[in-house]
């Protein structure tokens, strides 16, 4: 992992992300709410990741979409995500190897209806997925919706 030299000195891992983004929001201006370029675009995301972190992807993929069919699925800095009907980012997954941890992340956004008190989770490890974290996915997203 390339460090940075200074301050004023981005990484080559930021400079990356900053590149893919700028790729990522091109694409959004053409395909402007297209759901088949979002759900390209989110499988060949999936298709470059390592090790556990691609058929986790898949399997949230499948999720999301089975409980929120109304969020449009994207890429959000190179990451599958999905995003309401404003654009707005609503939940996403991260690769553990992306940034070389050890667990990869399901994260919400602020426009996420997860409010719970002065306190809530944002985002979420996932080591594995079993019943018991497939449910708590599905229930997350749909309140993350207000559904």
């Amino acid at each position: 992992m390339t460090t940075k030299k200074n301050a004023q000195t981005w990484s080559d891992e930021e400079k990356a992300a900053m590149r893919e983004r700028a790729k990522e929001m091109k694409a959004e201006a053409r395909a402007s709410k297209n759901r088949e370029e979002g759900e390209k675009a989110i499988l060949s995301a999936i298709e470059k990741m390592k090790g556990d972190d691609s058929s986790l992807a898949k399997r949230i993929h499948k999720l999301v979409m089975s409980v929120a069919p109304t969020l449009m699925p994207k890429t959000w800095y190179g990451m599958p995500a999905y995003a309401d009907a404003d654009g707005k980012v609503i939940c996403f997954f991260q690769a553990a190897s992306k940034f070389g941890v050890r667990y990869a992340t399901l994260g919400f956004q602020h426009d996420a209806k997860l409010d719970d008190g002065n306190m809530w989770a944002t985002s979420y490890a996932v080591l594995r997925l079993t019943a018991a974290e497939e449910a708590k996915i599905k229930a997350l997203v749909k309140q993350a919706i207000g559904a």
